[in-house]
């Protein structure tokens, strides 16, 4: 029944989509009512259908407009029957070339860069009358705030949550609030108090949380007094029957971002694999567009760079797969960003019935998470790589133990039947907490 299901406004950066890192929401919202689930967003493109019913859109380039022309709706309503099914391609609907280069610039993630957009929103600007119009004809009974290092996206969703005295649950991935570079740059430790700032009035507001794993949800709530939960993404994959592996030419594949630091690592596995045999291949399918970030990985010859492909065909090709890999960088930059880091790679991979090889710094998300749950081939340096790997190829029963292990671990961490329910747990038990302002 419509309400078994309360009323939520879902406060991101992105909409829901299967072809970016939103695709998370499936973990969430699988099943909500549509007319119960709302957006606020500010990505430039036209949103898809998904999960909402009605969805708000506000960008930085309709905001830096308005500073000259008062004219400008900062604001685009989206209903769910008037949108596309899916996204056709990756571009971002800009309208100009100055707007491409600023939101290239912007989309940097800096102290600088996010000092400079909490000028551009500034709550006079994305704060209309038809804003507010839009929250009172949903008037929502919890908000959803999809964490960010933005000011922006936490100021909208306390907005909304004060205007309708609605407790807040956040979904957190990444630690933004603890993390800390070694600078001596004043703007770096203005905007991180500032920040930090706003993300205790965001707790004290009221509320809970749900995680990406463990490790961040077990520092989270002790630092903030928070009940939360680790809600575990999931996967659509349907899981194959146990095979082994043809090792004469075994298809091994990769699928998703190759930045910090991945791309070495996958350039790291595609020799070693050269190494075992030379009619292995290792091949990569990512969305990455600039060069400089896929180039190394053409110019392997152990390595075949696909380019992107759509989330159908991941699947496709995910079941068609001997190996699936999941790996991670080992530069202190990269592992500090990828440290509590849990993609739906991951539970894609686990789900497939293939055999998962991680490969990567021990202190990255997903990497410690593979080894903790024991049921794939994980190497945190070449050396143990190899070994571990050929062992694996030459071993039938250790590949048999492996499918059981993580046919296991998939059924328990990754169904949208077990993490929808936590979620709406947590929601739940959210609002029968929460002590109203009033």
């Amino acid at each position: 029944m419509v309400n078994e299901f309360p009323k939520v406004l879902i406060v991101g950066t992105v909409p829901y989509n299967k072809k970016s890192t939103s695709r998370a929401f499936e973990s969430y919202f699988h099943g909500w009512n549509k007319e119960r689930l709302a957006q606020v967003f500010s990505n430039t493109r036209t949103p898809v259908k998904g999960h909402c019913g009605s969805l708000y859109q506000i960008t930085d380039q309709r905001l830096v407009k308005r500073r000259f022309d008062k004219r400008i709706k900062v604001g685009k309503r989206y209903e769910y029957d008037e949108l596309p099914d899916e996204w056709l391609d990756d571009d971002l609907e800009l309208g100009s070339s100055m707007f491409s280069k600023l939101y290239a610039f912007g989309s940097r993630s800096s102290h600088i860069t996010h000092l400079m957009r909490k000028c551009v929103w500034r709550e006079r600007y994305w704060h209309t009358e038809d804003l507010d119009a839009w929250l009172d004809a949903f008037k929502p009974d919890c908000v959803f705030l999809a964490f960010s290092n933005d000011y922006f996206i936490l100021e909208i969703a306390l907005y909304v949550a004060e205007r309708f005295d609605v407790p807040i649950v956040s979904a957190i991935g990444d630690d933004y609030y603890f993390e800390e570079r070694k600078t001596l740059s004043p703007l770096y430790w203005l905007y991180k108090r500032t920040y930090r700032s706003l993300v205790r009035r965001v707790f004290e507001h009221g509320g809970s949380a749900v995680y990406i794993g463990n490790k961040i949800r077990d520092k989270y709530n002790s630092a903030f007094g928070l009940r939360g939960e680790t809600v575990y993404l999931t996967s659509e994959a349907h899981r194959r029957p146990f095979r082994p592996i043809n090792t004469e030419r075994p298809i091994i594949r990769y699928f998703g971002n190759i930045r910090l630091g991945r791309n070495r690592s996958l350039l790291e596995l595609g020799k070693v694999l050269g190494r075992i045999n030379s009619n292995y291949r290792l091949e990569v399918y990512s969305n990455e567009t600039d060069s400089k970030q896929y180039q190394m990985l053409v110019d392997e010859p152990m390595v075949d760079f696909m380019g992107s492909v759509p989330y159908k065909t991941v699947l496709e090709k995910t079941l068609e797969s001997d190996v699936l890999v999941v790996v991670e960088g080992f530069d202190k930059r990269d592992v500090d960003i990828t440290r509590y880091s849990l993609s739906t790679k991951v539970a894609d991979a686990l789900a497939s019935g293939a055999m998962v090889v991680g490969y990567g710094s021990s202190e990255c998300g997903a990497i410690e998470y593979l080894a903790e749950v024991n049921c794939c081939c994980v190497a945190n340096n070449v050396a143990d790589l190899q070994q571990k790997i050929e062992h694996m190829l030459g071993d039938v029963e250790l590949q048999r133990r492996l499918y059981k292990a993580s046919s296991e671990v998939a059924r328990v961490n990754h169904t949208l039947e077990n993490s929808n329910a936590v979620f709406r747990g947590i929601v739940k038990e959210a609002m029968e907490g929460y002590v109203r302002h009033e």
